[in-house]
């Protein structure tokens, strides 16, 4: 019987999807190359990411493409959106307090609960505030 491989996760934080779909943000070359590396890997998001990725594109003529990107997500296999919760929430929160030293938004500090949930160290994000919380940030 032939080994089962272990499901290679990654977290992506809105600023993955943002230059995934704007070939006009400066990280949309390094990230199309990232993507290229992922194939077969599942990807792990939240809610929070998506409603992020929707306030970046909420001007009139990008609204239905940015619900049609949003409705691919979450209809992909490969792609896990977190739904959110007052648990998940009030996590988020509760870091957010508890690590006052930092200028980590909320939606971040949500994001960093989720990935410890699933046991992630890797996100596909720019963010500096990834690697001060302890993970890596593949598009730095």
């Amino acid at each position: 019987m032939a080994a089962q491989r272990e499901m290679i996760r990654y977290f992506a934080d809105a600023n993955y999807y943002l230059a995934l779909i704007n070939q006009d943000d400066d990280l949309n070359s390094k990230v199309l190359d990232v993507t290229r590396k992922l194939r077969g890997a599942e990807i792990i998001t939240t809610a929070w990411i998506l409603t992020e990725l929707a306030d970046a594109f909420c001007q009139p003529p990008n609204r239905e493409k940015t619900v049609r990107t949003i409705e691919r997500l979450r209809k992909n296999p490969s792609v896990t959106v977190v739904a959110p919760s007052w648990e998940l929430f009030e996590k988020g929160l509760d870091l957010f307090l508890r690590r006052g030293d930092k200028d980590w938004p909320l939606t971040d500090c949500i994001s960093f609960v989720t990935m410890e949930q699933f046991g992630l160290q890797e996100a596909l994000a720019e963010d500096h505030h990834f690697e001060q919380a302890g993970f890596r940030a593949l598009m730095r």
